[in-house]
């Protein structure tokens, strides 16, 4: 049992106080977006030795991961983040394991660099993550049903202001099942030129002001996608993924809540803290809200665009254990733990505030601690809040 040192991520969207906040330090006023726990390459954490975590598993992986984690998986299996959400995040999906590991070795084939812009897949793994908020949390996930999208764009083309939407609405209105109908939505939005998809935007923008401006009760369901259209907006002005955004499903979660979301969700977070816990991955193929490279063939070939209802869990006690139908990962809420824990393999915890001892091992908030499988159980007491990572038995 070991603490940990952990990279945070400085990516443009992030906050610039909670990640701060949470680890004790005084915020530098940059970004801060992603806290990494685990072994990924691209940032893995370290020992207080200094080797990193990813050589210490690779050196004895059945000691690291339990003899059942190593032979299956080979390496840590999951990946541990504190998000914090400062402004929105791309519109994006992940990749099944077998298109990750496809992906994967036609770029290496074409020689692509691990490295370059335009690299879609970084590694051969898929990536289904599951988010709890520590924070009340916005995001998109998901397409929405159909009838809403096609109640949402009738309104906005119907008062003139976003008459570059018409085509849009027409198709949404095709006859066909649900899930084709969004596949040629999508395929129409990210495939116009970039003239087209700017037009689109900003009519979109002046659609959903003029229906927040009408005081009709046709747009009472709609107000909160409406709201956040123009702050996507101003954090990606002329951007077609704040069109894309209106035809998925606006999700709010409070603080303990979560959602889990496999492959193929199209999704964007919009603001908020989380601990996030996903594949080892870092596969993410973009549809818009970014400057960065979008693949639209590549994205059209991976995305799910069935509607779903999204399953937010609501944790039932305190101490509650989230689902993750996935064999990678399980995540943990304990507050104010006494009692022993077993060791099934890997473990990763985060301490989000208070002090706990860990069978003599004392952890403090904002600190990663690292559990080998060898450890095999330990106890806890104290008064804390503890965000445990593990791979379920």
């Amino acid at each position: 049992m070991e603490l940990l040192a952990c990279t945070v991520q400085e990516y443009a969207w992030g906050d610039t106080n909670s990640i701060p906040h949470l680890l004790g330090q005084e915020p530098d006023g940059s970004p801060k977006a992603e806290l990494w726990m685990g072994a990924h390459p691209r940032a893995s954490s370290r020992l207080s030795s200094g080797e990193s975590l990813g050589e210490l598993i690779a050196s004895d992986p059945e000691v690291a991961l339990g003899a059942t984690a190593a032979q299956r998986f080979g390496q840590l299996p999951f990946l541990f983040k504190v998000l914090a959400a400062g402004e929105p995040l791309s519109i994006q999906s992940h990749p099944t394991l077998a298109q990750a590991e496809a992906g994967f070795a036609r770029e290496n084939e074409a020689g692509v660099p691990i490295d370059a812009p335009h690299r879609v897949y970084r590694d051969a793994n898929h990536k289904p993550e599951l988010i709890a908020a520590l924070t009340p949390f916005h995001g998109k996930c998901g397409f929405r049903p159909l009838a809403e999208s096609r109640r949402l764009f009738s309104l906005l083309v119907s008062g003139g202001e976003a008459r570059a939407l018409a085509r849009l609405t027409e198709i949404l209105f095709e006859p066909g099942d649900d899930r084709n109908v969004y596949q040629n939505a999508i395929a129409y939005l990210l495939g116009a030129p970039d003239s087209q998809e700017e037009e689109m935007a900003i009519a979109t923008v002046a659609g959903a002001e003029a229906l927040m401006a009408s005081d009709s009760e046709a747009v009472t369901g709609f107000l909160l996608d409406l709201e956040w259209t123009g702050r996507i907006a101003a954090s990606f002005p002329g951007d077609i993924g704040v069109t894309v955004a209106l035809l998925l499903n606006h999700v709010v979660l409070e603080p303990g809540q979560a959602m889990f979301l496999d492959a193929g969700n199209l999704h964007a977070y919009l603001s908020g803290v989380g601990m996030e816990l996903m594949a080892n991955s870092d596969n993410v193929v973009r549809g818009g809200l970014t400057p960065k490279h979008r693949d639209v063939a590549e994205l059209l070939a991976i995305v799910n665009c069935s509607p779903i209802e999204v399953p937010v869990q609501q944790p039932l006690s305190e101490t509650w254990s989230y689902e993750a139908p996935v064999a990678e990962f399980a995540l943990d809420r304990i507050v104010d733990p006494d009692g022993s824990f077993p060791v099934t393999g890997p473990e990763i915890l985060f301490i989000q505030n208070g002090s706990v001892d860990l069978s003599g091992f004392r952890a403090n908030a904002g600190e990663v601690v690292w559990i080998p499988a060898s450890q095999e159980a330990y106890s806890a007491q104290g008064e804390a809040t503890i965000w445990r990572a593990r791979v379920p038995a």
